[in-house]
């Protein structure tokens, strides 16, 4: 009844092995059978199967031309950039996600894997990665199966795991049931994960699921057409990770010193291209795949890695995947902002840098390289281990063999080839004119990227004589039906020294909770009623249209020691309360962005002088924060109501570029907001309102990027602890 989720009493468990329903409409047992009858031993499934072996003829890679090549790749849908599917999805829910797919200061997609932590006071967490294979298939069944588990792995290993076995996995099998061979293709897969490779690797697999009906068929006319899908294994690794904050990106990284990047080739020198991203892009097959050939070598390699991990002997990594080391090597450049000398072996340079063998590229500095062999030594993996080149400055992607330059451009022609085909959808689904505007901004090559400017020192707990009293002023964690993110929220204020409660919107509208007794209220935000549109208004009017919520809201801000918070789905709702609010009559209202679309980003705010009790000493900081609306546009009556919220100071927040300047271009003001505003307080500063989400950034490690001096806490707990500071 609180959460206001529906239930019925649908019937009971019996210890009679009976299985009984009753319709008293017409007084009768539709069923009425013995279980045994019901769930009695099934026959086992005969199948006869025949194997089919692949007939393709062998791809001659040596008569492509490399920057085509290198171009075509970067366009493949596998390959491009996914920022059109990313930023429509909340990745910083919970407070708790350390790593999402957006790295360092330009926020680009290429994380190897997911990792999260395990609580709001530790550095323990959880990390996830995956791996599928699904093209080598149509030549190998188990040379898929397999090397979706080696994708998984050497994905995975960015993280601080420690022992292979701390990892579990789980399989999602698809195949066409019936089709000419897939049967004991799926066979073939099955056993080379579940019968050799995983119990080599001392891995179990204890979930799953599969869909076996990967084929259709219908009738067009008189002819009769059919779409068959090869086998597919998606492997998701699952692991506990010991510290968050030693996962491995691949932001290469300029200003630490003189460095080289090192390819681990756990194949030795295998270059296999049949079913790569290569031959998909001249439309060919090719014959024999990249595969797993031992164990032993995927084991070592994790085993080595994750030292190196442990003992912060690496400043980036990146696996070996999709497009080979060549991909591998531009995603580095794109994330660290720089350019790459690369040497490439003698022999087939179109081979060496598209194959797709299992591996992967880490930097490390020149004075850790001994130590960084000596691991590798320790796993047997010398031979496997290549100093490939190193990273430059001039913003240029060479590659070299033999002297000779085969591949020389600056890294914006690549980055734009890479965004292309993100770039083309944002244009077809979204509001084109923030498509171009997102495009222009990734092709900025002296744009400085995210960072932190403060007037503060964001390790001065001001609110820590407070908590060594032992005094919790109380606090509301307001939601409503949907809400996801008062956890973070009350985390939030409890380590600034409150005592969080939950409170549920059917708890006051019940009368079962009134707010007399609150020192604050905050109104979270999420999904309010799903996220219908509109949601905070509907949040709003069932306290403006409630007598008894109405009275609650009215009499709390009245209270002059009071303050209130409103973020996210909970902004726009106290921006419809604002007739309650003392001084808060210029808020505006909020509608749908700009882009049209859902925006989960990361953005940079600065901090206007005005009277927020939250922002005390905070003015003139400009801070990364985590977006996740959207209906986050300001909507003002009038252009002398946005005048009238400056000349009297009401304006907290504003939406800056990574130049620090006030901005209404897309993405660095995500939802259009006229002048940057995104923030707004009260006349006397105790009641503020905000579309970004402070609450789930306020550690560090919450953070997608942040600055290496940061230490636990982030720059946005300050807010919290200045509320705790007002109470006083």
């Amino acid at each position: 009844e609180r959460e206001r989720a529906q239930f019925a009493i649908v019937g009971g468990a019996t210890e009679q092995r009976h299985l009984t329903m009753t319709d008293r409409h017409f007084n009768n047992n539709p069923i009425d059978m013995p279980l045994s009858v019901l769930l009695g031993k099934a026959p086992k499934m005969h199948r006869d199967v025949a194997s089919r072996t692949a007939v393709s003829s062998v791809f001659d890679e040596s008569s492509i031309d490399t920057d085509e090549a290198a171009q075509r790749l970067l366009q493949l849908p596998t390959i491009a950039e996914k920022t059109f599917l990313i930023t429509i999805g909340d990745r910083s829910v919970t407070g708790m996600v350390s790593r999402d797919q957006m790295v360092g200061p330009w926020q680009i997609p290429v994380a190897d894997v997911a990792v999260t932590t395990s609580a709001f006071d530790t550095y323990h967490g959880e990390a996830m990665s995956m791996g599928e294979r699904t093209p080598i298939a149509l030549l190998d069944h188990a040379a898929s199966a397999r090397m979706a588990v080696g994708e998984a792995l050497t994905n995975i290993a960015a993280s601080d795991i420690g022992d292979i076995k701390r990892i579990k996995l789980s399989a999602n099998w698809m195949a066409a049931a019936g089709h000419s061979g897939e049967d004991a293709g799926l066979y073939a897969a099955v056993k080379a994960v579940g019968e050799e490779l995983c119990p080599a690797l001392g891995l179990t697999i204890p979930v799953g699921k599969d869909s076996m009906s990967m084929k259709t068929k219908w009738q067009d006319g008189d002819q009769e057409k059919s779409v068959t899908a090869p086998l597919s294994l998606v492997i998701t690794a699952f692991g506990a990770v010991q510290d968050v904050r030693k996962t491995l990106t691949p932001q290469l990284m300029l200003d630490k010193g003189a460095s080289q990047l090192l390819l681990i080739d756990i194949s030795q020198g295998q270059q296999r291209l049949g079913a790569s991203c290569l031959t998909q892009v001249y439309s060919e097959l090719g014959d024999k795949p990249a595969d797993i050939d031992t164990p032993e070598a995927l084991g070592n390699f994790f085993a080595a890695i994750q030292k190196v991990v442990s003992k912060k002997r690496a400043l980036a990594y990146h696996d070996r995947s999709d497009g080979g080391v060549f991909t591998t090597l531009v995603e580095m450049a794109f994330a660290g902002h720089c350019g790459i000398d690369i040497n490439v072996p003698s022999g087939s340079a179109n081979a060496w840098l598209f194959n797709e063998e299992a591996g992967a590229v880490i930097q490390v500095l020149e004075k850790d390289r001994a130590a960084v062999d000596a691991i590798f030594a320790q796993y047997g993996l010398v031979d496997c281990v290549t100093q490939i080149g190193c990273v430059n400055g001039d913003d240029q992607i060479r590659f070299s063999q033999d002297g000779h330059l085969i591949l020389n451009r600056e890294r914006n022609f690549y980055r734009e080839l890479w965004a292309k085909t993100t770039h083309e959808m944002q244009k077809m689904r979204d509001n084109p004119e923030c498509a171009e505007q997102e495009l222009t901004t990734k092709l900025d090559l002296t744009d400085p990227g995210l960072h932190a400017m403060l007037t503060f020192d964001v390790n001065d707990d001001v609110a820590a004589p407070l908590i060594l009293k032992g005094i919790l002023p109380k606090i509301a964690i307001i939601r409503e039906q949907g809400v996801n993110s008062h956890v973070e929220m009350a985390a939030a204020f409890t380590r600034a020294g409150f005592a969080a409660i939950d409170v549920h919107m059917s708890d006051i509208l019940s009368g079962r909770v009134t707010l007399d007794s609150f020192s604050g209220i905050v109104a979270c935000g999420g999904f309010s009623y799903g996220d219908v549109l509109g949601a905070g208004e509907g949040w709003a009017k069932s306290i403006l249209f409630n007598p008894r919520a109405s009275d609650q809201f009215s009499q709390f801000f009245e209270r002059p020691e009071t303050f209130s918070l409103g973020v996210c789905n909970g902004c726009q709702m106290l921006s419809n309360l604002k007739s309650l609010i003392p001084g808060a009559d210029f808020w505006p209202h909020f509608v749908t962005n700009k882009s049209e679309r859902f925006e989960a980003r990361v953005a940079m705010v600065e901090i206007t002088p005005s009277a927020s009790i939250f922002f005390e000493g905070m003015a003139g900081s400009r801070i990364p924060i985590a977006v996740s609306h959207g209906e986050g546009r300001a909507e003002l009556l009038s252009e002398n109501a946005l005048a009238s919220l400056d000349t009297n100071r009401l304006v907290s927040l504003r939406y800056v570029d990574n130049r620090g300047k006030v901005t209404e271009n897309y993405p660095h003001n995500p939802n259009g907001s006229p002048q940057g505003v995104t923030g707004f307080t009260s006349e006397d500063g105790r009641s503020m309102i905000m579309m970004p989400h402070p609450e789930r950034v306020f550690r560090t490690v919450s953070n997608s990027w942040y600055p290496s001096d940061w230490q636990e806490d982030g720059a946005w707990m300050r807010m919290f602890r200045n509320a705790r500071k007002f109470i006083n």
